[in-house]
């Protein structure tokens, strides 16, 4: 997971986050932080899914509570990470890993998600969109460690 999400996240903030702010980033730090993660989550509702081609990791999504102060805890889940492996978009993962994000969403009795997108991603946003999400007007600025923001928007779909 920690290969595939540092691939992705050099390709996806390219513009955004120097290259050497994610290269200086520890995979075996991301990997325990992901253990924990998997072992320890902070709701029962937090849920990592990958998808797998045979036995390796194409992508991954992770799904819990929305956190946002005006959400509700009970009724809003989020996506808070989606991740392709760059070099296996457009084959079908992206496509089934969302529709599991859903399907686990709704299994949890989440009715609505959220979801915060790059404002600059179109490629993620359009993907996003034509599966029936829309923006709810929310934006906000990330700050990385050496200066850089990231800008981004949220966006719904109903579960019901």
């Amino acid at each position: 997971m920690v290969r595939v999400q540092l691939t992705a996240w050099r390709e996806q903030y390219a513009d955004l986050i120097p290259a050497a702010e994610i290269d200086a980033l520890d995979p075996e730090e991301l990997a325990t932080r992901w253990v924990t993660t998997l072992n320890s989550p902070k709701d029962a509702r937090m849920r990592v899914l990958v998808a797998l081609e045979r036995a390796d990791v194409r992508g991954f999504a992770l799904v819990h509570p929305s956190y946002d102060p005006d959400s509700d805890q009970v009724g809003d889940g989020e996506v808070g990470e989606f991740v392709i492996d760059p070099a296996h978009q457009r084959a079908g993962h992206g496509s089934r890993l969302l529709q599991a994000a859903m399907d686990t969403l709704a299994a949890d009795k989440f009715t609505r998600a959220l979801w915060w997108v790059t404002s600059t991603d179109d490629a993620l946003r359009r993907f996003v969109t034509e599966s029936g999400w829309e923006p709810d007007g929310a934006h906000r600025e990330l700050e990385s460690e050496t200066g850089g923001t990231v800008k981004q928007i949220r966006l719904h779909t109903s579960l019901t």
